[in-house]
């Protein structure tokens, strides 16, 4: 873009994540970037670049990711519809909001929530949302073993093995489990996460709510740093990303 003056905005996009393979543009596989890509450039005229607030992987879910965008005009509430008109059905953009120019939507983040949500009985209105896993868990033992994770920073039990990453260093400000009707769900958030580390920490921590693992063989698999001593990933389709926080002075005035 060229011309006038160029004003930044995030939008907050919600996404089912069952058809994509993930958030982030891919060779040879549909994203969701890649479709809000495609409607901006018909909407706009012409290649816009979005960044989103993280990444999600393959069947992955999002009740609220901030996707930053650049415009030479004012974003209205007129694009707002005509973008959901154009989005299929399984994506949306919730609302729009100005920030400032030098905002990122990635890099300013200071935390990200994850929900990861488990069906204990069969329900078809659940299917694809949730992990359907009926076996019986004990919540002492899973939200005693989630505790100690505020005590440790290196995460590298949890973290897949190819990655790119400088270290596996992560704050969690927060790790419990709820019992919501027929869900269980496992709330996690830090200032950020590692690729597959919420899934590998509930394919762990589920061992120690059956009793397959106690809690210091939990703290051992996080002193010993080595993802091979942790447990099995589970499914993505259970995972959400809920909530992402920002510092209010990035934000416009507006």
């Amino acid at each position: 873009m060229s011309g006038g003056k160029v004003k930044r905005y995030f939008l907050e996009v919600a996404y089912k994540g069952t058809n994509y393979s993930g958030w982030q543009i891919q060779k040879n596989a549909v994203s969701v970037q890649e479709e809000l890509n495609r409607v901006l450039k018909v909407l706009f005229g012409g290649h816009i670049n979005t960044l989103g607030s993280g990444r999600t992987d393959t069947g992955v879910h999002a009740e609220q990711q901030f996707v930053q965008i650049d415009l030479e005009k004012d974003f209205t509430q007129d694009y707002l519809y005509k973008i959901n008109r154009m989005l299929p059905e399984d994506i949306s953009v919730r609302k729009y909001i100005e920030v400032n120019p030098e905002a990122n939507a990635r890099f300013d983040a200071l935390s990200r929530r994850y929900e990861y949500r488990i069906a204990r009985v069969k329900n078809p209105f659940l299917f694809g949302l949730s992990y359907f896993y009926p076996r019986p868990m004990d919540m002492t033992l899973l939200n005693n073993a989630s505790a100690l994770l505020y005590n440790y920073s290196d995460f590298q039990s949890f973290s897949k093995v190819k990655t790119s990453v400088e270290n596996f260093l992560c704050t969690i400000y927060r790790a419990e489990w709820e019992e919501r009707g027929e869900l269980l769900i496992f709330h996690v958030e830090a200032n950020r996460f590692l690729r597959g580390m919420v899934r590998a920490l509930v394919g762990t921590l589920i061992d120690v709510g059956l009793g397959k693992m106690s809690i210091d063989e939990f703290k051992e698999i996080l002193d010993k740093k080595d993802r091979k001593a942790a447990g099995r990933a589970v499914p993505p389709e259970g995972l959400f990303l809920c909530e992402v926080k920002y510092p209010q002075e990035i934000f416009s005035e507006k």
